[in-house]
């Protein structure tokens, strides 16, 4: 029986226990309208929250009551809030489609109700279709009760939310228009006859040749680190011209909760001369890791914790794909601050390699993969048969670092190649270890796999195979199973891939009591990261790619969890009777 099931019972019955009766009630009234809204010098039609891009900061204490009301006054649209890492009730989370909810109606207002039942770093936004990229996203914090640290190295003097996002002159309408118009239609950093020399020089003619044979037999481009460029970087809403600015006093210390709220953009995160401890990921609190840098993926979260010494630091969030920066100041109050930034030069571009299409060396021709004669353009890539057996989430990413002076011209190769100085710490997966140990530590019952594939042709994204539009089957698990979720990607893009209503715990190297709580797992391309469940929420579970583009264009379904009497064995038939 659900835990919150229990709780609705004992409240009927009039005995549930004093500290729930006295809980304090934090209500807030949000408005979503559409207004003109001037962010890199143009005024655009963009959607607001109580007249403000971005939306506002909420705020709650472990314990709280939640009411939440939202008021929809777009002339013709449905929209909706999703709690993003929130654990409630199904009905509250946010999804229209899901747990019986439709969506917010025009000129409707729909209350949120939910107990606070955790703490951490959070943020909420639209599930509505591209309404997250038109301005419908904002941070969302829980403190622990009474703001009591839950360790003694989290006691700080300042606390600073840092929301990482994404704004595009265009609408959302508009670019998935042009995606599906022409995949790499805002690939405007692709290779030249000079890049093509360079690795003749570097690597050999032949081998050049059998390298560039494969990449145009598949249609792709190695320079496709993100699908969308022309992005304006934002940090708390504020350009890197408008430079958001945080201050503090000598000796303080000070907690920064990093919150990526992008729709497409995935960043890598660094203060120079500013050794950051990382506390907690994805609002679950971890063991200390002191790092120089840390990649975040879209709907990721991290906190950090700093100790700044001189009057000023710049924070740097660079775009994996090297095409813009959010930038912010951390200032010491006491001093005279810089009247006008100095914009940090980009690091260089990492081109993805046959490696991070889980093919091995780039030598493998393609006959020797069984695919010599396929049309690879028209090909859903769930199909190839890759080889995928090393695990992401044992090394995250394997940030990789290069100790040798490049321009940003010239590129490095590997999607994980973040070109990290020689001799600094870049965040790892395999670093992050829980706070406190895990009460769930049974081996899973069973696995389940989920295969990341699309077209790029057609710029479809698929799980096993499928888009959501085509009424997938359903991941289905038995309350209170313990599963273990395979996330394979087929494909030559990131997935950051995030779980509605429950928390993972990754696979990355520690014992099961030690293993990190997530809610979204960056998996790389042409690797493979698991992560393991206790089913213990009842109800239809959103599970998609966060890349917002991708998940419109079918990278989601749902995971039901239920009182069900369904043997296994034929649920495991389910999950792949269509392949």
């Amino acid at each position: 029986m659900s835990k919150r099931f229990i709780h609705i019972l004992l409240l009927s019955a009039g005995v549930l226990s004093s500290t729930w009766a006295t809980a304090a009630v934090k209500t807030y009234d949000l408005t979503i309208d559409k207004k003109n809204v001037n962010v890199t010098g143009k005024s655009l039609k963009r959607l607001t929250v109580n007249g403000k891009f971005t939306a506002p900061l909420l705020e709650f204490e472990e314990g709280d009551d939640a009411v939440i009301r939202v008021h929809n006054n777009l002339k013709n649209q449905d929209t909706s809030l999703h709690w993003h890492g929130l654990i409630l009730p199904g009905v509250m989370d946010g999804v229209p489609g899901l747990n019986q909810f439709n969506g917010i109606g025009p000129n409707q207002t729909y209350e949120y109700k939910f107990k606070v039942i955790q703490n951490g770093t959070y943020w909420y936004h639209s599930h509505s279709k591209g309404q997250e990229q038109d301005g419908l996203y904002g941070p969302l914090v829980i403190y622990p009760k009474g703001k009591i640290p839950l360790a003694s190295y989290e006691k700080t003097d300042r606390d600073y939310v840092v929301l990482l996002s994404d704004f595009h002159n265009s609408g959302s309408d508009d670019i998935m228009k042009n995606l599906k118009k022409e995949a790499d239609y805002y690939q405007d950093q692709r290779e030249t006859v000079f890049d093509v020399l360079k690795q003749v020089k570097r690597d050999g003619l032949k081998a050049t040749w059998k390298d560039r044979s494969m990449w145009n037999q598949m249609r792709m481009l190695k320079t496709d680190m993100s699908d969308v460029t022309g992005y304006t970087c934002l940090m708390n809403g504020k350009t890197p011209e408008q430079n958001w600015t945080g201050e503090f006093k000598s000796g303080e210390k000070i907690r920064l909760r990093f919150i990526n709220a992008s729709a497409m953009s995935l960043f890598d995160v660094r203060i120079p001369n500013l050794k950051m401890t990382v506390v907690a990921a994805d609002g679950q609190p971890v063991k200390p890791v002191p790092v120089d840098e840390f990649r975040i993926g879209t709907a990721e979260t991290y906190d950090v914790v700093v100790e700044p010494k001189q009057a000023n630091y710049q924070i740097q969030a660079e775009s994996i794909d090297r095409s813009g920066f959010s930038i912010g100041t951390l200032h010491n109050a006491n001093t005279v601050p810089v009247k006008q930034i100095e914009m940090p030069k980009p690091r260089p571009r990492a081109l993805l390699t046959m490696q991070d299409m889980g093919m091995g060396h780039a030598g493998h021709d393609m006959s020797s993969m069984g695919m010599g004669d396929m049309d690879m353009g028209d090909m859903d890539m769930g199909s190839m048969n890759h080889d995928m057996s090393s695990h992401a989430g044992h090394n995250m990413s394997t940030m990789k670092k290069d100790s040798s002076t490049k321009n940003a011209t010239d590129p490095v190769y590997g999607w994980a190649n973040a070109s990290t100085p020689m001799g600094e710490k870049a965040l790892q997966y395999s670093d992050l270890k829980s706070l406190t140990p895990q009460k769930d530590t049974r081996a899973p019952d069973r696995e389940i796999e989920v295969r990341l594939g699309g077209n790029m042709e057609r710029y479809i994204w698929t799980m096993n195979g499928q888009k959501y539009s085509e009424s997938p089957q359903p991941l289905t698990v038995k309350y209170g199973e313990r599963v273990r979720l395979k996330f394979v990607n087929e494909s030559m893009m990131a997935h950051p891939m995030h779980l509605h209503g429950m928390f993972m715990q990754l696979e990355n190297g520690q014992d099961p009591s030690n293993m990190p709580n997530k809610h979204t797992l960056i998996v790389p391309p042409g690797q493979t990261v698991t992560a393991l469940l206790t089913a213990d929420e009842l109800g239809e579970w959103a599970i998609h790619c966060h890349l917002m583009y991708h998940m419109a264009a079918g990278m989601m379904n749902k995971l039901v969890v239920a009182n069900v009497n369904t043997p296994v064995q034929k649920q495991e038939v389910n999950l792949h009777e269509n392949h």
